[in-house]
């Protein structure tokens, strides 16, 4: 699993905005900008959040973090460029595979988008970075007239911004005498391979006392919101045949019997497998692996648990849990469950603590009981864009 790192820059003195205390600390519909934003990175769970504060700001920030599970704030410098080079020096120990770069004054940030970023660098992209389309009519003043100026292929980036953390650690040292307006800047000053990824409008930078007003309003759209939350069940048989081993949720066991089927016969993921496919209503498992085709001969599991976890955040879910609980007399599921656990986990991107894996007998009763074979049944729950209430 890829370490990811959070960095929020939150040491300006956000004066445009007018207010008695830096706008990152001002009340946003009744919260302080920067609680807002760091709650819109709480569900990466695992990841290492470090905040970048200004001077003799850190007693505002204690009071504004209670609570949250942050690394230590860091003093930022007196540019953003500066602040960020020092959040990437102060995390270098902690040694993350990837970074998400995001400004504090950008709280309507949503897991689509953060998604979306986090998506492209597991790909291989270098560089993501959320854009949006200018939709404007584009003017500038040249030699006392307005002109118009053509947008054909002209973007508007947002944040969060995501880096392989040691590539723009390096753009930073490498550049740090080039002033720019955003790290994807450096990044292409690195020749670094920089994705785009989808942006959102309601992902605004709060800087002026009117950006409050268009903040709150979003604010109250998303209160008129119910959240779409599925969930969808899976269930699978086995039956044992001549064998030294069988595949149980990503393991293989050492057992007196194998399991028979088309691929490795890997009952806890093929349970778990349909349960997602569930959650978007998009067939199951032999559907999109038929047993009569040869390629899925012998094949692991993983691959199909995989493949479904795709469809699944191609449609924008997130998965938030999975269970799933194995039937059997033999082989005991306890010496090898949090294995399994680790394993599934692994498969599907997700912090260990949302998998669940158990196991139980039928009391002697029925083809389990019999040790005639194994039996699956998996639960899965996933969260996707909310529903607008009309």
């Amino acid at each position: 699993m890829s370490r990811l790192a959070i960095l929020i820059v939150a040491a300006g003195k956000g004066v445009r905005a007018g207010g008695a205390v830096p706008k990152q600390y001002a009340p946003l519909a009744g919260k302080p900008i920067l609680r807002r934003t760091l709650e819109a990175f709480a569900r990466y769970e695992g990841a290492l959040v470090q905040v970048m504060i200004g001077p003799e700001q850190a007693s505002l920030f204690a009071e504004t973090t209670a609570g949250l599970k942050l690394l230590p704030p860091q003093t930022g410098g007196a540019t953003r460029q500066e602040s960020v080079r020092l959040g990437l020096e102060a995390l270098a120990a902690h040694k993350p595979d990837f970074v998400l770069i995001h400004d504090a004054a950008r709280p309507l940030v949503s897991p689509k988008v953060v998604d979306g970023v986090i998506s492209a660098l597991e790909a291989g992209a270098d560089a993501a970075v959320p854009h949006l389309a200018v939709c404007d009519t584009l003017r500038k003043e040249v030699d006392g007239q307005w002109v118009t100026v053509p947008r054909d292929g002209l973007m508007r980036a947002q944040t969060p911004q995501g880096f392989r953390f040691a590539t723009i650690l390096k753009a930073h040292r490498d550049f740090a005498s080039q002033e720019v307006t955003d790290d994807m800047a450096l990044a292409a000053l690195a020749g670094l391979k920089i994705v785009a990824t989808p942006g959102e409008e309601t992902n605004m930078k709060v800087t002026t006392p009117e950006d409050f007003s268009t903040a709150e309003m979003f604010l109250k759209a998303r209160e008129t919101t119910l959240p779409d939350v599925r969930t969808a069940s899976g269930y699978d048989v086995h039956k044992f045949c001549e064998g030294d081993h069988i595949w149980l949720c990503g393991l293989k066991v050492p057992h007196s019997h194998g399991l028979e089927g088309h691929s490795d016969a890997d009952v806890g993921l093929h349970a778990l497998t349909d349960a997602l496919l569930g959650t978007i209503a998009d067939g199951d498992i032999g559907s999109h692996f038929p047993p009569t085709d040869e390629r899925w001969r012998g094949a692991d599991s993983t691959i199909f648990l995989a493949h479904a976890t795709s469809l699944v955040r191609d449609k924008g879910g997130v998965i938030s849990h999975c269970d799933v609980t194995i039937i059997c007399e033999r082989p005991k599921v306890g010496p090898q469950r949090e294995a399994m656990r680790a394993k599934i986990a692994e498969v599907l991107k997700m912090d260990i603590s949302r998998v669940s894996v158990k196991a139980t007998t039928t009391e002697g009763l029925g083809f389990t009981g019999r040790r005639e074979g194994i039996a699956a049944q998996a639960v899965a729950t996933v969260v996707f864009p909310p529903m607008v209430l009309k």
